[in-house]
């Protein structure tokens, strides 16, 4: 395996721990509509990933910052074929750390419920969006002979990226259930329990659409091997989640989001960004790579550096550990 293999490899796997990780809080994000009844239960929803929702997006910069280094064509190619929908990306995100941080500097209902209403849509538009960039690259986009992406706004909005989009908005949000219902007590883990199951029906359905339609348009024996794994374990999910077991729900809905971003680029590889237009104009991890003393460098930083992010994330969570409920929140001023 070239190093050029190696890094297509990193960087799928950085794009399921960004997935795996924000996906919950962008889950609990939605349900502060979905499942909140009152101010107090939207305060246990965004306290249950108040410590960590920062931590989590630095797997999306490291992965950014990884294409970048490791593939700079396809950084190049990708970032400015998919700029709307990635800038659009980048505003919530922005705006949605801003309403962590700004919606309890006061005591004003008007000013809390506005921040509370952009944490909503800027969990729910990024779960949304990721699937339908991610789904737009494997079926392949307008790309030339020059790796110039040469399509409109309107060519990345098809039926099969919509429901790609489908599928990571409601498989998020059936994640952050899950992980809600782990991290709460009371009335609030129990309604949490009730709705993942729901949320977890429609996901699977979506789902197995997509993944179906994946497999029979790009995919071969391995990808199938990645297919059956999501499925079974969102089945999994399901069923410990009936169980009143989260722990393990919460698990095998993460080896779910892990599987299918395994499958994504089983389909994709060796290509990176196919093009619609020629096969030949595909972005490859050969065309598309640096050369192979930046990759060697890159190699050597990475790995000093990321058991040293994965420690300190992990401490992390340990710290953060226990359940919290509606009991635990002080009252307003």
């Amino acid at each position: 395996m070239q190093l050029h293999d190696v890094w297509f490899v990193l960087i799928a796997v950085l794009w399921t721990g960004y997935f795996f990780l924000e996906g919950f809080d962008f889950g609990v994000g939605v349900l502060t509509k979905l499942l909140a009844r009152d101010r107090t239960e939207k305060r246990v929803l965004i306290n249950t990933i108040g410590p960590v929702w920062d931590g989590n997006e630095v797997w999306l910069l490291t992965a950014g910052g990884a294409t970048f280094a490791a593939f700079p064509e396809w950084y190049a190619t990708l970032f400015s074929g998919f700029y709307l929908p990635l800038l659009l990306i980048l505003v919530c995100l922005i705006i949605r750390g801003v309403a962590f941080e700004y919606r309890h500097k006061r005591d004003e209902d008007r000013w809390q419920t506005n921040w509370e209403h952009a944490i909503f849509w800027t969990s729910l538009i990024p779960a949304f969006l990721w699937g339908v960039a991610f789904a737009n690259i494997v079926r392949g986009v307008k790309i030339d002979e020059d790796m110039n992406y040469v399509g409109s706004l309107f060519d990345l909005l098809n039926v099969y990226s919509l429901l790609g989009g489908l599928v990571t908005l409601t498989l998020f949000t059936f994640h952050g259930a899950v992980f809600t219902s782990l991290k709460t007590v009371g009335d609030i883990r129990e309604r949490s329990r009730t709705l993942a199951t729901r949320l977890g029906v429609l996901t699977a359905v979506l789902a197995l659409v997509f993944l179906i339609w994946t497999q029979v348009s790009h995919g071969d024996a391995k990808s199938l091997i990645a297919m059956v794994v999501a499925v079974v374990a969102l089945v999994g999910a399901l069923g410990f989640n009936l169980a009143g077991r989260e722990g393990w729900s919460f698990a095998l809905s993460g080896v779910t989001i892990a599987a299918a971003v395994a499958m994504l680029f089983l389909t994709l590889f060796p290509n990176v960004m196919p093009s619609s237009l020629n096969e030949a104009w595909n972005l490859t991890v050969t065309n598309a790579s640096s050369s192979p003393y930046t990759l060697k460098i890159m190699t050597w930083c990475a790995g000093v550096a990321t058991p040293l992010v994965l420690l300190y994330q992990g401490w992390t969570y340990w710290v953060f550990r226990k359940r919290i409920g509606t009991q635990h929140i002080a009252d307003a001023h």
